[in-house]
């Protein structure tokens, strides 16, 4: 037995006590001090819960390795004797199968699902292990010989589900870690000082934003926070029209106007760069109702909580009043509310344009995609009208010079063609809002895309920009492009806009970390997951949508990056559906963890620069994303100055990108007319990202914008089922013609189908015109027709109605 004490002795330590062989299980199982008291783990389990349970399906097991021989040889089977593999098999599948060892993992933070996970990693570490450790053969052999209870393997089974679930030992240090109930607390810059809030309430075109601004000016310092660019712009070249010197800070850039580098007294920035630790005299905070945005919300919840100023003047929606009133109650701050009236009339005209002959000047079409954008404007400029195009993807200077281009009363461009990005940043002399379709794709908070009817505050901040005081129209006009849908947009309108309820949060760069000092081996991916399924948040607040930020982690989870730069590389502002974008971050990030700094050679050679004017749609949407790209190397040159050090060249550079691409977007209908021909001829295939309508038909892509004009209405009538009447605007909501399901079905696509109108990426015009001409070519037995299309009731755009 001495020779056994000393063999023991001599055992390298390990991760926590594991008990010695006593020849008895009870001594055994209660010596494993990991293993808690029944009674005291259920109540402090609960207790830590707070009645929330943590999402275990996020945690991912880690691989433990089968042991191998070590110098010492297999010390238990000396002690004992070499252990029978098929009675081990036994033993551990009977220990699976009691509801006792069930009940006691409960206990210790083992439910269902990791228990079961905990078994199959235990159960192959013990049978292709080519020894084990002593305590454990020495356990197993009791049991074999029956000196032993296979309740006995518990301790080990517990210590080596910790050792792959790490988490269940730090439960309650994750729990303190996402605990987000105090917002407040987190600022306490702001909450030394007591400050005085104004929210300035109202809607669109009522005086508000403008009489917060002049006290901004007025004051001795202060911070303008807007959520545009072109906003953070505007203020900053305003403040220093009015001698008032002003930086600008924005994501991409920095302007300093002090010739020797010094800062302003004032700041113009976009919301996420406003500083909270800089003390101001006054703070705006302009379009405060976009604190319940899925993705931003957290921007604006730490602009209100956490500037440093003596007065915070909020401007936006009279639906955020309630929620700042609560939010600063926690804080100790009164809100003083200034309520404010449009200060031009605009009305809800009783008729539909109904058709783009109708057109006059001061028209502005508003359309919710690209398709409908490049549509409508062919459509205009084929009745000799010129039109203005403005959408969000456009890069600042190209909008506002089509602005400028749409607002000079000696230009003969007089039309508008827009997305909703008009509603807000840009000053429109615009007359009449025509509503080209009400239906507008939307990421909900689970990150979900949807097709839905768009809101009453949606309605009224485009609807606002119509007859704007400092316009040249001193009275607004709003309607719809389709008879079936002023019903709809006159109820929107008359709805109440309801009230904002909760304020967005975000975890921090600090806390991923303290996270990740616990799980040293998960991926940031899976850190952002386990910190919302354990976060806590009072009814005040929701946790920000990070799907976004997990795709970009997992795109980059295999380059080496320590976890302050991978965080900063996934909350890059880049849309994730721009392949190029996506593809350019991760060269960055890999160049990045070479340690190589990423030159203005290196850029100018991946982008191909220098670049020369679209000749079609599909050149314009590539320097489209190519501006992006510009953005994302200034983005991260502010972060990391040192691996991205041309910053002031690749600004040259994205400058004259913008003029190109302003080359290509004032000539939009010839670059539409030059993929038609492309389309048509099939010399060369659609891709992908291209945003026209598309069909296939004999697995060539053929676009139905894309016939000339005389061909579209051949098409149209060739194609039209008899009988069926055309269904337009919103009616089209929820509409599903038994033709097109049951022939979708047919061919194996009413699943697809489905999905892709869930997904907004199919309409239920577009299925519907899919449906007729599959009829018509099924008819003509593989005979495409050729035809004209109706313009008048092309495709809309809409999509199905949420229910």
């Amino acid at each position: 037995m001495n020779r056994c004490v000393w063999l023991l002795a001599r055992l390298p330590a390990r991760p926590g006590p594991s008990p010695r062989h006593a020849g008895a299980a009870s001594v055994a199982f209660r010596s494993l001090g990991g293993l808690r008291h029944p009674s005291r783990a259920a109540a402090s389990s609960s207790e830590r819960n707070g009645g929330r349970a943590p999402d275990t399906a996020l945690f991912v097991p880690l691989h433990v390795q089968p042991l191998a021989p070590g110098p010492e040889g297999d010390i238990g089977a000396e002690l004992t004797q070499p252990l029978n593999k098929s009675e081990v098999l036994k033993i551990l599948n009977k220990f699976y199968k009691r509801k006792e060892m069930q009940r006691l993992g409960g206990e210790n933070g083992l439910d269902a699902r990791l228990f079961h996970q905990a078994f199959i990693s235990f159960r192959k570490y013990i049978m292709e292990s080519s020894f084990l450790s002593a305590d454990v053969h020495i356990i197993l052999n009791d049991i074999c010989c029956g000196a032993g209870h296979v309740d006995d393997l518990f301790p080990f089974f517990l210590r080596h589900a910790k050792q792959i679930f790490p988490m269940l030992d730090c439960m309650d240090d994750l729990r303190k870690i996402s605990d987000l109930r105090l917002p407040p607390n987190w600022y306490p810059e702001a909450r030394a000082i007591q400050r005085k809030i104004v929210f300035h309430a109202g809607p669109t075109n009522s005086g508000k934003t403008h009489h917060a601004i002049q006290r901004y000016l007025a004051a001795k310092s202060g911070i303008y926070c807007g959520p545009l660019k072109l906003l953070a712009h505007e203020i900053f070249q305003k403040s220093n029209d009015a001698s008032v010197p002003c930086d600008l800070v924005t994501g991409e850039e920095r302007v300093l106007v002090d010739p020797e580098g010094r800062q302003a007294t004032h700041v113009a920035c976009t919301i996420e760069m406003c500083s909270v630790t800089s003390p101001y005299e006054v703070a705006v905070i302009d379009e405060i109702q976009m604190i319940r945005d899925p993705a931003r919300g957290w921007a604006w919840t730490r602009a209100l909580l956490g500037l440093s100023a003596e007065e915070v003047h909020v401007c936006g929606e009279a639906a955020a009043i309630d929620l700042v009133t609560e939010l600063m109650y926690s804080t100790g701050e009164e809100v003083e509310v200034r309520n404010y009236k449009r200060l031009t009339p605009i009305t809800v005209l009783d008729y539909a344009l109904e058709s783009l002959d109708n057109l006059r000047p001061g028209d502005c079409i508003v359309c919710f995609n690209k398709n409908d954008i490049y549509s409508v404007s062919r459509q205009i400029e084929a009745r000799g009208l010129e039109c203005a195009v403005i959408y969000g993807s456009l890069p600042p200077g190209t909008k506002l010079t089509q602005a400028k281009k749409f607002n000079d009363p000696d230009d003969p461009c007089k039309i508008l063609v827009a997305t909703d990005a008009i509603g807000m940043g840009l000053n429109l002399s615009i007359k009449r809002i025509i509503f080209n379709s009400l239906i507008k794709p939307s990421i909900n908070e689970k990150g979900e895309k949807e097709m839905d009817a768009i809101t009453t505050s949606q309605a009224l901040q485009i609807s606002g920009r119509a007859g704007r005081f400092s316009s040249m129209f001193k009275e607004g006009e709003v309607t719809t492009m389709h008879r079936d849908d002023l019903v709809l947009l006159k109820e929107i309108l008359n709805r109440s806009v309801p009230p904002i309820e909760t304020a967005g949060l975000h975890p921090t760069a600090e806390q991923i970390e303290m996270f990740a000092y616990h799980l040293p081996d998960a991926t940031l991916s899976n850190l952002m997951d386990i910190f919302v399924s354990l976060s806590q948040v009072d009814g005040l607040y929701f946790v920000c949508n990070v799907d976004d930020f997990k795709f970009l982690a997992d795109m980059i989870q295999h380059i080496p990056l320590n976890l302050r730069v991978r965080y900063v590389f996934c909350t890059a502002p880049i849309n994730k559906k721009q392949p190029f974008v996506c593809t350019s971050l991760l060269k960055f990030a890999r160049q990045f963890s070479r340690n190589e700094p990423l030159t203005f050679d290196w850029i100018c050679r991946h982008t191909n620069w220098p670049l020369v004017p679209p000749k079609n749609i599909k050149d314009l949407v590539h320097l489209e994303a190519v501006h992006d790209v510009f953005d994302l190397y200034l983005w991260l040159s502010y972060r990391f100055m040192d691996m991205f050090p041309d910053a002031n060249l690749v600004r040259d550079i994205q400058k004259e990108l913008d003029n190109i691409i302003q080359i290509g977007v004032r000539s939009i209908t010839r670059l539409i007319r030059a993929s038609e021909a492309t389309s048509v001829s099939g010399a060369i295939a659609v891709p992908d990202d291209f945003p026209l309508q598309r069909t296939e038909v004999n697995d060539r892509m053929l676009n139905l914008e894309d016939l000339p004009a005389a061909n579209q209405e051949q098409f149209s009538s060739a194609t039209k089922v008899p009988g069926q009447k055309r269904i337009r605007g919103s009616k089209a909501l929820g509409y599903k013609p038994a033709e097109v399901q049951s022939n979708m079905k047919s061919h194996g696509q009413g699943s697809l189908a489905a999905r892709l109108v869930r997904e907004g990426l199919l309409t239920q015009e577009m299925l519907k015109q899919l449906e007729r001409e599959w009829q018509v070519h099924h008819n003509n037995n593989g005979n495409f027709p050729t035809g004209k299309k109706d313009h008048q009731n092309g495709s809309t755009g809409t999509g199905k109605k949420k229910k």
